[in-house]
């Protein structure tokens, strides 16, 4: 079965709360965490609320992430976007302003395909749609120390190193990863409404 990444747009809303629902686990959050302006009240916030605000973000056309399918199936979810957009992130990691940097700030696989290499080839493929994009810095926040699998939802330290990141603010728990683009396009491959790779 062919694998594919496909960036999010209007026709693509259901595919994304199909993935984002209690089947797989995932139906609370719906990908705003780093979209409201505090973590205060985070925990206290409904699914309903959750949904209701992902759904004005789509409105307002802020849709910002890629969606892995295997067939016509959603299985996974990366979010990624221009970094400045997101200001609890920004302030969390006081990180000045840069129009050229884009953001990887969460990771979603369907529990079925878990370990199994589905966020690297999700990654992969988003990295090459954002230097075509005009990106010429991709940033990403893994969370050091994290060991559940709830816990690393800005992805592992490891798949980062994995695709050619590196380091570039130490932290003991919220490091900075950070691959820079020499000019738009830089790694070549295909677009992303092509093929990623087949199955095994």
């Amino acid at each position: 079965m062919e694998l594919t990444v496909l960036r999010v747009d209007a026709s693509r809303r259901a595919d994304f709360f199909d993935l984002h629902s209690e089947k797989n686990g995932e139906g609370w959050c719906c990908c705003v965490a780093w979209w409201v302006p505090t973590w205060d009240g985070w925990g206290d916030r409904t699914r309903e609320e959750n949904r209701a605000f992902r759904e004005s973000l789509f409105d307002r056309g802020e849709y910002d992430g890629y969606l892995l399918y295997r067939g016509a199936e959603p299985i996974g979810w990366c979010q990624a976007g221009p970094r400045d957009r997101l200001a609890k992130l920004a302030a969390q990691y006081g990180l000045d302003p840069d129009p050229g940097a884009f953001a990887i700030t969460c990771f979603v696989i369907a529990p079925p395909w878990r370990r199994k290499g589905m966020a690297r080839i999700l990654l992969s493929k988003v990295a090459e749609d954002l230097a075509r994009r005009g990106a010429r810095r991709i940033e990403a926040f893994p969370r050091r120390g994290a060991s559940a699998e709830g816990e690393m939802w800005t992805g592992p330290e490891a798949l980062y190193h994995a695709e050619g990141f590196r380091c570039v603010r130490e932290d003991p728990r919220r490091p900075v990863f950070a691959m820079d683009l020499s000019s738009a396009g830089a790694r070549g491959g295909d677009s992303p409404d092509a093929s990623a790779r087949r199955a095994p």
